[in-house]
């Protein structure tokens, strides 16, 4: 397992938000955790990430434990993380986003994210390379987040509710990135309120509840579970 998740506990002072959360995600996979608002799932990722330090349980990946090591050093293992907040640059412009992500000179392979790679990905991010990125749309500072985590080629990206808030074309086309990385040889774990994009995207899901991962199992197995879509998804 290219990344795994085992029992992880996380505190906000005295509030327990993971509580014994487990997953793990392999090499040729898109998967999606899933959940309704305030049950974990973004705390799930930045402890993946070392932004929040987790206070018990394992976060292993390429058989590293990696628990407790700081942002940077689990960015230059291989994770890329794309947050929900976006945290674009925003006096800085476009092209300077991007580059800002290269972690490495690129290389001849042909599989490398190059600043050419991305534009060609988002056509919208080339027309705006000049401009100052606090000056883009939600939704292209959406796609600047996202090509500026792939231009430092991570090996396994994390995405934290990507089309959340936008509008149902650019929704469509963002999926469509998700996809076209991962069939470039990139798995993701994939954060999501929405089942329509998870049923769209993953292979596998999780389902958390409360801090637990209450489900996991093939997304035709979600579809056929309607007792959990009811309890844990639906409003």
């Amino acid at each position: 397992m290219l990344l795994e998740v085992s029992d992880l506990h996380v505190h906000y002072g005295k509030s327990h938000i993971l509580q014994g959360a487990s997953l793990g995600v392999d090499r040729g996979e898109i998967v999606c955790l899933l959940g309704r608002n305030g049950v974990g799932k973004s705390t799930t990722l930045k402890s993946i990430m070392g932004l929040v330090a987790p206070s018990g349980g394992r976060v292993a990946f390429k058989g590293t434990s990696i628990g407790g090591w700081p942002p940077h050093r689990i960015a230059r293992l291989g994770l890329g993380y794309v947050p929900e907040e976006r945290r674009i640059f925003p006096t800085v412009t476009v092209k300077e986003n991007l580059l800002i992500g290269r972690k490495r000179a690129p290389r001849a392979d042909a599989a490398d994210w190059t600043l050419e790679r991305v534009y060609v990905a988002f056509p919208r991010l080339r027309e705006r390379q000049r401009q100052r990125a606090g000056s883009l749309s939600g939704g292209e500072q959406q796609m600047l987040t996202i090509g500026r985590t792939l231009m430092g080629n991570p090996e396994l990206l994390l995405l934290d509710e990507p089309t959340e808030g936008l509008a149902p074309m650019l929704v469509e086309q963002v999926e469509q990135i998700v996809l076209e990385v991962h069939r470039a040889g990139t798995p993701i774990l994939l954060v999501e309120q929405s089942m329509e994009t998870t049923l769209a995207l993953a292979q596998r899901v999780y389902v958390m509840s409360k801090g637990q991962v209450v489900f996991g199992g093939s997304v035709a197995e979600l579809e056929a579970s309607a007792a959990v879509r009811k309890q844990y998804l639906e409003v």
